[in-house]
């Protein structure tokens, strides 16, 4: 029976190569999968997943007038793979549960949880209210040796609770932290 898998966790987590990793093995054993990427993913380029150690694969770019459940009803794939899911809007995370609900394709979903102000991303709202099953993707805090929660933005490494939900960003851009931490850096930077 399919199911609908959120799979998240914060920057530096290992997503994107768990992305890649998925995809790998079913291609290994002969079978079709479907790569969707958000068109406002583009860190690596426009269509790209990439992980941080140097991996790619070229995706399907999801924008607002992409019909998922179309292209999977023609391409048939045995799973369906998407990265940086956060970025999905309701209605594509609602063509995902019908894709699993109607054609009976897994699919599994990678992203962030929450920004770097601790709140849901429309697209990672959804999941976690409609996915089959939530796993996290741990990784250790920037600053101590406790399990990372947060995601912290940072200019110039500076730490930064101001701004847009999304900035697209890398290493230079954001660090995961614990919440501590996190909150620690939250009081510096507003004593300052």
């Amino acid at each position: 029976m399919a199911q609908l898998y959120f799979r998240y966790g914060t920057m530096n987590s290992g997503k994107s190569i768990d992305v890649l990793k998925v995809a790998h093995n079913y291609e290994e054993q002969g079978k079709k999968v479907m790569l969707f990427t958000p068109v406002v993913n583009d860190r690596d380029g426009i269509g790209k997943v990439a992980s941080r150690i140097g991996m790619q694969k070229e995706g399907i770019i999801v924008g607002p007038d992409t019909d998922m459940v179309k292209l999977a009803a023609e391409e048939k794939p045995n799973c369906i793979l998407v990265d940086e899911a956060q970025f999905l809007t309701k209605d594509q995370v609602l063509q995902l549960t019908e894709i699993v609900d109607e054609q009976g394709i897994p699919v599994i979903a990678y992203g962030l949880r929450a920004d770097f102000l601790g709140k849901l991303f429309e697209g990672s709202y959804h999941l976690l209210a409609l996915a089959d099953k939530i796993e996290e993707i741990k990784t250790v805090c920037w600053y101590c040796d406790k399990k990372a929660t947060m995601n912290m933005r940072c200019k110039d490494n500076v730490p930064v609770f101001e701004g847009q939900q999304i900035q697209i960003g890398g290493n230079e851009s954001y660090i995961p932290v614990c919440r501590k931490c996190y909150s620690l850096k939250k009081k510096q930077a507003h004593n300052l």
